[in-house]
């Protein structure tokens, strides 16, 4: 079939028997491949112990990643801060899940918690630098994603604001991960205690700077209304449980009180059933993209920068291997496409940087001469004051002395006058 429309029109073709051709069935292809493949998901739940994370991943999931005779990881006590996996694989209308929870037993509980972060930092940053290396081989046929597609933090519900904690944390995150915040054990707030809880916590969100994950707009309208629901309702308060208790002759999860139940899916009091949906059902696949596109790719980019910058210092040592040389299962060919990518990304760096030095010296430099003559200003000003004082000091002293030599004058003709002999010589005169 020949077609005489231009490379860049568009044809539609009639779905006529003497005109199909069958490539609207790739999309059917690419299911049943990625449904035969089956999908990876990796979730990172962060908090401090006994805020029910355990029991909201089995709330979520329908799943017991703990059983009763092996507690969760927030159950069992630790000194310092571990970071654990769960791994499980899910079967649900053909489609396989292979879920991994990685939980952070310790985080929060010591008395000092300076550098509690760190391990969960150095774990996304190990499993991107796995998943680097597999790119990296010959064969990457068998590239596993085991890559922290999302991080639930919990919040305390302290109805209070954010702890320094939360926003060190959340801060050494939001660059790596997709953060979303959750308030943890909504059920003890009143509905008003968790709307102003809600208020504050996003007003230090943005007043720290701190990203968490931008849920996508596109242009379905029923997608923005969704998407708009979800962010109008961050950070999520959540209520999470394992127990089936029976509510009006219907039986849901919940937590019984004696002022009643909460249930854990009642929209009234509960973001349960939005954060299953948006993690589950409408944006799993969105939270891997965005690791994938952003989180990732800024990982390799800095890692592979500095690769070249300092394969490219050392190749100026004749016969020494340099860093980029010892990247595991890199071949040849592809050291050298990306020596040819990055090397002058580096060098315009070291220009700008050199740049900035430069700029930054002459504005140094300034400020300390501008400093400089402010000081001798001052300092003839000062000088000159003192001369001044100086002057008057000496004008006063010259009107004392002459003061002194008068009335030691006037002394010495009263002493005079008042002596005996003087005495005398009046009293014979009169």
């Amino acid at each position: 079939m020949t077609d005489s429309t231009p490379a860049a029109g568009v044809m539609t073709l009639p779905k006529t028997p003497e005109r199909y051709v069958g490539f609207a069935n790739l999309p059917n292809q690419i299911y049943r491949k990625a449904v035969k493949r089956g999908f990876e998901f990796t979730l990172m739940v962060v908090g401090e112990s006994g805020l029910g994370k355990s029991t909201l991943v089995n709330s979520l999931f329908l799943a017991d990643f703990y059983s009763p005779e092996y507690p969760g990881p927030s159950q069992r006590i630790k000194k310092t801060v571990q970071v654990e996996q769960s791994r499980v694989l899910l079967k649900e209308g053909g489609v396989q899940l292979l879920l991994t929870i990685v939980d952070t037993p310790g985080f929060g509980d010591a008395l000092d918690n300076s550098n509690c972060w760190q391990p969960v930092v150095d774990c996304i940053d190990s499993r991107f630098e796995d998943y680097l290396r597999a790119e990296s081989r010959v064969d990457r046929r068998q590239v596993v994603d085991n890559r922290v597609h999302c991080c639930l933090y919990f919040i305390s519900p302290s109805g209070r604001g954010l702890k320094l904690l939360d926003v060190e944390v959340m801060k050494r995150l939001h660059e790596k991960v997709n953060i979303v915040p959750l308030i943890a054990k909504a059920d003890t707030l009143t509905p008003e205690e968790c709307q102003w809880f809600k208020k504050q916590i996003m007003k230090e969100i943005l007043e720290h700077k701190i990203k968490i994950y931008e849920f996508p707009e596109t242009g379905d309208e029923d997608e923005n209304k969704l998407v708009k629901k979800i962010k109008d309702r961050l950070p999520l308060a959540v209520v999470g449980s394992n127990t089936i208790v029976e509510v009006g002759g219907r039986r849901v999860r919940g937590r019984r009180y004696p002022w009643g139940v909460a249930e854990v899916e009642n929209d009234e009091y509960s973001d349960f059933t939005v954060l299953r949906n948006m993690l589950i059902r409408t944006h799993m696949q969105d939270l891997k993209d965005f690791t994938n596109h952003i989180h990732y790719e800024n990982y390799r980019s800095r890692k592979l920068a500095a690769v070249a910058y300092s394969g490219a210092d050392n190749s100026r040592n004749k016969g020494q291997v340099t860093k980029f040389d010892r990247v595991e299962g890199m071949s040849p060919q592809a050291q050298i496409e990306e020596r040819r990518e990055y090397l002058p990304k580096m060098k315009k760096m070291e220009m700008e940087k050199e740049q900035d030095f430069e700029m930054k010296y002459n504005e140094k430099w300034q400020k300390l001469r501008d400093t400089e003559a402010e000081l001798q200003r001052r300092h003839e000003q000062m000088k000159k004051n003192w001369e001044a004082h100086d002057k008057e000091l000496d004008e006063k002293r010259l009107q004392f002395e002459e003061e002194k030599a008068n009335w030691e004058t006037l002394q010495r003709i009263l002493e005079k006058q008042n002596s005996p002999r003087t005495l005398e010589q009046n009293r014979k005169l009169f």
